[in-house]
Formats: C-alpha cells, structure tokens, sequence
C-alpha cells in the first residue's frame, strides 16, 4: 500500500481567519493526502513540534495578516533548531509579490499566491516530496526575442547601423514558415522572422497585429517531460510534443492564454549549440 502523503497546515501568529487555510486543506484530501491542521494562532515552536511529532512529509503556512516575513522565517528557525530542517516549508495567502524572494531567500520552498489553483499546488507537493523530486526547474535563460517583420532585409539598417548590432545568421526555417535572422546581444539574441507565404504563422500575425515582438524564448532542459507535466496540469499548449525550430533546437510553444496574452517559446539546445 503506496504511503499517503502527511502535510501539515498551520496558521502562525494571531491572524484569526482560517477559510483559506481549511479550502487548502480539503482539496489536499481530495487529492489522497493526509492533513493535520495545527488551528488557528500558533506559535512557530509549536507548528515545528508538532510537525516532529505528526511525522509529516511538507509543512503549509497560511498569513493574511501581513506578518509572514516576521512568522514564516521564524518556522524555518525552529525546525533547524530541533534538527528538522529536511521538512519542506511552502506558504501561501495574502502575501505581496515583492515579499516572495525574502521568503524563498529564508527557506520557504515556495509561496501561493491568492487565485492558485488547488490542483497545482497538490501537484507541486507531491513533486517536492515524491521519491523521484521532479519539481520543474526554471528557465535558464532568455534565448532570444522573436520579433515578427515584413522583410527582413528592410530592417537590417537599423539593427546593423542604429544599434551597431553584428548579423550572426539566417536561417530559413520550414516548420515556422519563416526566414530567421540573429543577432546576439550578451547572452541572449534578437531572432527577425520573415514569412516565407501568407500560410505562415508570422504572415497572420503580421496581418492581424502588424509587426512587432512576436514572442519570447526561453531556454530550458528536459522538454519532453516538461510538456507532459504541463498537459498533465492543463496548461494551455500549442504545440504538445517537441518539434524542430531554428539551429536544430527542439521548440514547443505555449498557448497565450496561458500566460496572459504572452507567446512564449520554450527551446531546449543540444550541447553543441548552447
């Protein structure tokens, strides 16, 4: 018999408001976990104890009352203290964006935002403390920006001579439909697309949008399985399975909606290329 899941869901400090926390909690059930939920205003010494002593794989923290860069941290503190500081910490509520690195810089494994689907953050538990760890790293990097033109011998002058940038290479690429130029700034590149018909991508946008940045690039590794975990979470995908872009990287493109209107490209280079 496969071994549940043991999370336990606390509520540091004097917020006196448990909807959220108990929402979190259900849907964890829901989701096969088992969940100990410490109540309301506890201290950190008492939420570390009592994940000591109910044995729990992750712990969740839960603040809408502003005082999580305070409380959270102070968790952190008193597992390390009783030598349980392998017990991952995530956090979620009403927590401002800005704060997030602060809490991630103390140990907070990850924070939740309000409006996160419950089902990823189950998913993310038990990819943080499944056997196999497979959390889904971030982007490398910014490969390139992709930006939609007409010709793309009329633009060169002003990537050429305005911004003084040097032409790297063309590259005609059939699965697009489109003629690519590069140029490299740093550690990422500006990528010109030309359509090569009125049936390319590029030529609807162009037709729809005008010219202009068409999408970002981001590099990462292990796409194939990075797209499985996204279809499995119903992330809006263009492209399912990995197909051939421009230097021979393996592309797929994620649907807009999925990032609020942003095209991103995710491509993943052979060791040759990078």
């Amino acid at each position: 018999m496969e071994k549940k899941i043991r999370v336990l869901i606390a509520k540091p400090g004097l917020d006196g408001h448990d909807r959220g926390a108990l929402i979190i909690a259900q849907a964890l059930r829901d989701q096969g976990m088992e969940v100990i939920y410490t109540g309301l205003r506890q201290s950190a010494a008492q939420i570390a104890q009592a994940a000591i002593q109910e044995d729990v794989d992750v712990i969740g923290l839960s603040s809408l009352s502003g005082a999580h860069k305070s409380l959270f941290p102070k968790v952190i503190e008193h597992l390390r203290k009783l030598n349980a500081e392998d017990i991952p910490v995530i956090g979620g509520g009403v927590i401002p964006y800005e704060d997030i690195p602060f809490l991630e810089e103390q140990g907070i494994q990850k924070v939740f935002t309000p409006g996160t689907p419950t089902q990823l953050i189950g998913d993310y538990i038990k990819e943080l403390v499944g056997e196999e760890k497979q959390v889904i790293e971030p982007p490398k990097k910014i490969s390139h920006i992709g930006i939609a033109v007409s010709s793309i011998e009329a633009v060169l002058p002003f990537y050429r001579d305005v911004l003084g940038l040097s032409l790297q290479k063309t590259e005609q690429v059939e699965s697009e439909g489109v003629n690519a130029a590069f140029f490299h700034i740093g550690e990422t590149s500006i990528e010109l697309l030309e359509p090569l018909s009125e049936e390319s991508p590029i030529y609807r946008f162009i037709e729809k949008r005008g010219e202009g940045i068409h999408h970002i690039a981001l590099e990462v590794s292990n796409l194939t399985e990075r797209l499985r975990k996204y279809k499995q979470r119903e992330i809006p995908l263009i492209n399912e399975e990995v197909k051939k872009g421009a230097n021979g990287a393996g592309i797929a493109f994620l649907h807009p909606k999925a990032a609020n209107g942003v095209l991103y490209e995710l491509i993943e280079h052979g060791e040759e290329e990078q």
